[in-house]
C-alpha cells in the first residue's frame, strides 16, 4: 500500500530532510585524501544527534553505521571503517535521519581530490539522471516514467543502470512503498498522487550492470570492478508538481 502523507508529516519529513542535506554539506568540506571513511561517520552521527534527529540507517537490520560510505567499485551499503580515501576515488555517502518519527534519505557520489574524466562524467551523468527522473514527479504521471527518464539519460551516455536495487517510498518507515526502479516503460506503473513521498536514486555503473554481495552481507560492489555511482533525493508529489525535501536551507 503506497501511504500518502499529510502536510503536518510532509513538514515533519522537511526538517528531516533538511538535517540529512546539512550532514551531506558538512561531508563534502571533510572529503579530502587521508580520511578514513569511519572519521566521515562519526562527522555525520554527531550533526544528527546534535539536530535532535537520530540516524536512520544505525542499526537498521543490524546495519552497524549512522552512513553508507561506498569508495569506488562498491555501489552501496558500504560499512565505514579505517580505509582511508585516497585522491583520485570517489566516495558514494547515503544518509538518513529520522525526526520525531519520520525520515529523510539522501546519496551523493563525491570526488576525492582530482578525478579522472571517465569518473567525472560518471558522476555528472548519474547526477543529471537523478533530476531528469525528478521532473517526471508529478500529479496523475505514472510511476515508471521517473524510471524511463533515468534509464534514458543513463543509457543514452553508455553506462549500465543496476536493476537489483531500487528507490522507494519513505515516511514514517525508512523503506516503505511503492519500489522505484531506475529502469522501465513510460506511462506505466501506479499513478502518482499529492501526499506521496519518494525517494528515487539511480545508481549507475561504468562497465556491465552486473553486482554482487560481499562476505559482510552488506556491501554491495560491481561484478567487472568497474566503478559506480549513485545520487538520490527525497521527494514530495504536491498539488502541482514536486517538492525536493533533502535540500539546506542555506
Amino acid at each position: 500500500m503506497i501511504i500518502c502523507k499529510s502536510e503536518a508529516e510532509i513538514s515533519l519529513m522537511r526538517i528531516a530532510g533538511r538535517i540529512v542535506a546539512d550532514t551531506h554539506k558538512l561531508l563534502a568540506k571533510a572529503i579530502q585524501p587521508g580520511i578514513t571513511t569511519k572519521e566521515l561517520d562519526q562527522i555525520a552521527e554527531d550533526y544528527i544527534r546534535s539536530q535532535g534527529a537520530f540516524p536512520s540507517f544505525k542499526g537498521y537490520n543490524g546495519f552497524p553505521a549512522s552512513i553508507c560510505a561506498s569508495v569506488n567499485e562498491e555501489l552501496v551499503h558500504g560499512f565505514p571503517s579505517q580505509r582511508k580515501l585516497k585522491e583520485g576515488d570517489i566516495i558514494s555517502i547515503d544518509i538518513g535521519a529520522q525526526y520525531q518519527g519520520y525520515h529523510g534519505d539522501s546519496a551523493w557520489t563525491y570526488a576525492v581530490g582530482e578525478i579522472s574524466e571517465t569518473a567525472r562524467k560518471l558522476l555528472e551523468v548519474t547526477e543529471r539522471s537523478l533530476f531528469k527522473g525528478i521532473a517526471e514527479a508529478k500529479p496523475d504521471a505514472r510511476l515508471y516514467t521517473i524510471s524511463h527518464a533515468i534509464q534514458k539519460c543513463v543509457e543514452d551516455e553508455g553506462f549500465s543502470v543496476v536493476r537489483e536495487y531500487v528507490g522507494h517510498g519513505i515516511g514514517a518507515n525508512l523503506h516503505e512503498e511503492p519500489q522505484i526502479p531506475n529502469y522501465g516503460m513510460p506511462g506505466r506503473g501506479p499513478r502518482l498522487k499529492p501526499g506521496m513521498v519518494l525517494a528515487i536514486e539511480p545508481m549507475v555503473i561504468i562497465g556491465e550492470r552486473y553486482v554482487r554481495t560481499l562476505e559482510d552481507n552488506w556491501t554491495v560492489v560491481t561484478v567487472d570492478g568497474s566503478w559506480c555511482a549513485h545520487f538520490e533525493h527525497t521527494v514530495a508529489i504536491t498539488e502541482d508538481g514536486y517538492e525536493i525535501l533533502t535540500v539546506s536551507e542555506t
